[in-house]
C-alpha cells in the first residue's frame, strides 16, 4: 500500500514521504519499506537509528524523529498500529497459488489437508486430521502426529517430531485497547520457524510472532501443554517441561532448562544453561547462568534456605 493510502484510511494527516510500504515492524528491525511506532518516551533512543519509512508517533515526540523518516503524529501509536496491521494480514486460507510438492517416500495420510504454495520434504510422515496451511515448508524425515494444525507461512525443519494436537503459528496474544476499553486486534503477520531436530510435545501451542518470526532452534524439546508466547526465541538444546508459560518476546539462551508450571514475564532473557526449576516465575532478566527457584525467582540455595527459615517459624 502507499503511505498516503494508510493516511487516509486512518484520517491522519498525510506525510510528505509518500512511498510503498510492505508492512510493520519494531523501531529496531524495520526496513524502509515498513511502520514503525513509539508511545514510550523510554525508547525515544531507538529512533536515530531506524531504517522505517514512517513511525506512528505523539506531537511531543514528532521532533525526535528523524528527517528521512515520516513522521506520523496521532494521540495514540499504539492503537493505530493496531488498526494497522489489519490492512497487511494475509487471507486465513488463500484458495489461489501452486499445488503442495510432497517429497519423494513421505506418507500423507488421508483426512490430511495441504493448502496451496505448502512444501512437504522427503520421506515425511503426516497423520489423519493434520492442516498444513498456505505457504508452509516442511524440511525431511518430520513426522507431524494426528491433528497438528501448522498455520500459514510456518517452517519447520527436518528431522522433527511434533506430538498431537499441537498448534504451530496461532495468533500471539496481541491486542490494543482503547480509552473506553475496546480492544483492538493486532494482527499477527508475522510466523514461526522450528529449526531442524526439534520435539514439540501433544496439545502444545507456539504463537506467531506479530512481526518477524518466533524461534524455535536446533535440538529443543518442547513437553506437552506447553504456551510460547509470540516473538519468543527458545535457545539450542533448551529444555521445556510440561504446563510451562513463556510470555511474549522472552528470549532464551542455548540449553536453558524450565521446570514444570515455570514461567516468564514479557521482553526479558534468560542466560544460556540456566535452570529455573518448578514453579519458578522469571519477573527480569537472568544474566548469571546457574539453578533459580520461587516466584519471583532467586538463586536455588538461597530458596532453599528461605523454605528453612519459614518451616522453623511454622514449628514455633
Amino acid at each position: 500500500m502507499r503511505l498516503s493510502d494508510i493516511c487516509s484510511r486512518l484520517n491522519i494527516p498525510c506525510s510528505t514521504h509518500d512511498r510503498e510500504i510492505t508492512g510493520l515492524n519494531t523501531l529496531k528491525d524495520a526496513t524502509e519499506s515498513e511502520i514503525s511506532f513509539l508511545e514510550n518516551r523510554k525508547y525515544v533512543s531507538q529512533l536515530s537509528q531506524t531504517k522505517a519509512a514512517a513511525v506512528f508517533v505523539t506531537e511531543a515526540m514528532a521532533p525526535d524523529v528523524p528527517e528521512d523518516v515520516a513522521a506520523l503524529v496521532v494521540e495514540e501509536p499504539y492503537l493505530t498500529l493496531a488498526q494497522a496491521s489489519a490492512f497487511f494480514a494475509p487471507p486465513r486460507l488463500a484458495e489461489e497459488g501452486p499445488e503442495p510438492v510432497v517429497g519423494e517416500g513421505s506418507r500423507i495420510e488421508s483426512g490430511v489437508f495441504l493448502a496451496k504454495g505448502c512444501v512437504i520434504g522427503k520421506e515425511c510422515h503426516l497423520m489423519p486430521g493434520v492442516f498444513v496451511g498456505n505457504d508452509v515448508t516442511i524440511g525431511d524425515n518430520t513426522v507431524l502426529y494426528p491433528n497438528v494444525s501448522v498455520y500459514r507461512d510456518c517452517i519447520i525443519g527436518s528431522d522433527c517430531i511434533v506430538h498431537a494436537g499441537a498448534v504451530i503459528g496461532s495468533d500471539g496474544f496481541g491486542f490494543a485497547t482503547t480509552k473506553t476499553g475496546t480492544h483492538v486486534k493486532i494482527w499477527q503477520n508475522g510466523n514461526v520457524v522450528i529449526e531442524d531436530d526439534v520435539e514439540i510435545g501433544a496439545n502444545t501451542t507456539i504463537d506467531r510472532a506479530a512481526f518477524g518470526s518466533t524461534v524455535v532452534k536446533r535440538g529443543a524439546r518442547i513437553d506437552n501443554l506447553v504456551q510460547v508466547g509470540h516473538n519468543c526465541v527458545i535457545g539450542e538444546y533448551s529444555v521445556i517441561v510440561s504446563q510451562v508459560g513463556l510470555a511474549g518476546s522472552s528470549v532464551l539462551g542455548r540449553n536453558v532448562v524450565m521446570g514444570g508450571q515455570s514461567a516468564t514475564a514479557g521482553h526479558l532473557s534468560i542466560a544460556p544453561f540456566t535452570t529455573i526449576a518448578a514453579r519458578g516465575a522469571a519477573v527480569k532478566d537472568v544474566k548469571t547462568p546457574g539453578i533459580y527457584s520461587g516466584a519471583p525467582l532467586m538463586e536455588h540455595r538461597q530458596w532453599l534456605r528461605l523454605q528453612g527459615i519459614f518451616a522453623k517459624m511454622l514449628r514455633k
